[in-house]
């Protein structure tokens, strides 16, 4: 049962922060460069939409696999580490949250209104927080391999 967890939370990991380095380092800077706003903000509205449906299930699988992994060999005897990579997760899931709940639907309007500057503002908070969550995953997968060889 571990190692379906286990596959659980990396496949969710694998789509989340994968996605994440997709989007900011290899589509927007392109999307960027060669489309104008009224072109670039409705692609960009659309192919969030389905990256975040994706996120919101990896995010489940994540929490409830590595949560279910925690609670078998109890809370307080998990190493330190995997405490802090939830603590990461969790302040993860919830910028996620900002991002979904606050500045998607921004997006959304904007674009659907044509207003391209509203729209604009919110791809661009988007833009950060995606990177903000990026350097925390890349963060938490740097404790979650290497953790236990610096806290015996």
């Amino acid at each position: 049962m571990r190692s379906l967890l286990l596959l659980l939370h990396l496949a969710g990991v694998v789509v989340w922060v994968g996605g994440m380095f997709f989007a900011h380092f290899c589509l927007r800077p392109v999307v960027t460069a060669q489309l104008p706003p009224p072109q670039r903000l409705p692609l960009l509205a659309g192919v969030l939409g389905r990256f975040f449906l994706a996120v919101a299930v990896s995010i489940v699988a994540i929490l409830v696999s590595g949560f279910a992994i925690m609670g078998a060999i109890g809370f307080g005897q998990a190493p330190i580490h995997w405490h802090v990579m939830s603590g990461s997760g969790l302040l993860m899931a919830a910028i996620f949250g900002v991002i979904y709940f606050l500045y998607y639907p921004k997006l959304k309007v904007g674009v659907a209104a044509q207003d391209w500057p509203t729209a604009g503002a919110a791809m661009n908070r988007i833009r950060l927080l995606v990177a903000t969550n990026l350097l925390l995953g890349a963060l938490t997968i740097a404790v979650a391999t290497l953790g236990a060889h610096f806290v015996r």
